[in-house]
């Protein structure tokens, strides 16, 4: 695997880790439409949450978090749609809120650090 798929794959897990600590069930990781991709599925109640986990070495080039434009948010939503399309079923019962969340991690000296942007858009 390539070094940044293992650390792209390091930084979901960090997140995926997050979420369970919060009280959420991890519904689906690495969920794929056409070329399009969510990084996580999370649920706790009648909360679906959709999180694109940005993992990065520095923030030389900006946080990771800002790596989360506009047309990549677009694109998270037509994933998510797809998602409520197909995977319903994973749904004790239909969701009562639908959020849109963003991990952004930071890998320094081999620790990482996570920072959870939650209704990011």
């Amino acid at each position: 695997m390539h070094a940044r798929s293992k650390l792209g794959r390091a930084g979901e897990g960090l997140a995926a880790d997050l979420y369970r600590r919060a009280g959420f069930t991890v519904l689906e990781r690495n969920f794929r439409s056409g070329r399009e991709e969510i990084d996580l599925v999370v649920a706790r109640g009648g909360l679906l949450v959709f999180c694109e986990v940005k993992t990065r070495r520095s923030e030389e080039w900006g946080s990771p978090s800002e790596a989360v434009h506009p047309r990549k948010q677009a694109a998270l939503r037509r994933v998510a749609g797809a998602w409520m399309s197909v995977r319903r079923d994973r749904l004790r019962s239909g969701p009562t809120e639908v959020r849109f969340d963003v991990v952004s991690v930071i890998v320094r000296g081999g620790r990482a650090e996570a920072t959870l942007i939650a209704d990011a858009f």
